[in-house]
């Protein structure tokens, strides 16, 4: 059977991958919290385009990943498989795959308006940073993580400018944002690491595992989390004080996802397959859709209580 080459190429885009865009829509919806009359058919449009962008941009990282993370892949059980590796792909035409995809999201980025386009070129760098030496992040311990997950207050803050074209997102937000990433990713690294089973191999498969094992992770884990609940305070104290009605749903979510990556070939090592699990899927969808709704339904008692705590 002669095999697809074109859908190799469209692979190493990992579309599947898109998915993870999702955390652009936490930056529109706070968007239009702060400036309700921002909610505008024209703006409906502006947010379609900045979905798109996010798509193409990421893609175009993706590229760049699958090109550079061809000879350690080989060292995964899996990823050895992927097009690159497996030498189903022409590494030039995937380089002129990963400049047009970056080059067609910024055009559409560029329409959109200047705050929009520089985040969404940060958005590349970091993706440049991330796999290039001599920074190569991805093979730095700590620092893999924080890079690869500073792209979700990015794209938060790139949902938030094709709403809005000047005003800054605020900074308690995107700092709990980034933390809540790394917890992600924290947890991702150590279903990984647990799944390779050897620290020799995964040492070969990521530089970074040569310094970590299973405590260190686990007490990075509780770092990010610890960063995450303190600047989601800030951001709740100050702006709405409903959404501590969420945070038992958020905590439980968070709790699922950590206890799923004790087991075997866990699905935390793929994010795009995390919706597989319906517990977890349902719990995430409850929490998100009860943070939305609190943002924009008043519960008055909140404050009276808070008040009277100030008060004494």
């Amino acid at each position: 059977m002669k095999r697809n080459v074109f859908a190799d190429y469209i692979d190493i885009a990992r579309p599947t991958h898109w998915v993870k865009n999702i955390f652009v829509l936490p930056g529109i919806i706070l968007a239009v919290f702060f400036v309700p009359e921002a909610l505008t058919a024209g703006n409906a449009l502006r947010v379609v385009m900045g979905l798109i962008v996010a798509c193409l941009v990421s893609s175009s990282n993706y590229v760049l990943n699958e090109i550079l993370d061809a000879p350690f892949d080989l060292f995964h059980p899996e990823k050895k498989l992927r097009p690159v590796p497996a030498g189903h792909v022409k590494v030039s035409i995937a380089y002129a795959e990963w400049a047009l995809l970056a080059i067609a999201g910024f055009i559409i980025a560029a329409a959109i308006n200047n705050p929009f386009l520089y985040s969404t070129i940060l958005l590349w760098i970091m993706g440049i940073a991330y796999n290039v030496r001599p920074v190569r992040s991805k093979d730095r311990p700590y620092m893999d993580v924080l890079t690869e997950s500073i792209n979700n207050p990015i794209r938060l803050a790139m949902g938030w400018y094709s709403v809005l074209d000047s005003t800054p997102p605020i900074l308690s937000v995107l700092v709990a944002y980034w933390m809540f990433g790394a917890f992600l990713m924290a947890v991702k690294r150590f279903a990984e690491y647990r799944h390779i089973g050897d620290a020799t191999r995964a040492a070969s498969y990521r530089e970074s595992f040569a310094h970590y094992n299973e405590t260190r992770l686990v007490v990075s884990i509780i770092v990010y989390v610890t960063l995450f609940g303190m600047c989601a305070g800030v951001f709740i104290s100050h702006f709405r004080l409903e959404l501590l009605l969420a945070a038992p749903l958020v905590a439980m979510a968070m709790g699922r996802y950590m206890r799923m990556a004790y087991s075997d070939d866990s699905l935390v090592q793929h994010p795009e397959l995390l919706y597989r699990d319906r517990k977890l899927f349902m719990q995430v969808l409850g929490a998100f859709a009860l943070c939305t709704i609190l943002l924009f339904v008043d519960v008055p008692p909140l404050y009276k209580m808070a008040a009277a705590v100030t008060f004494r």
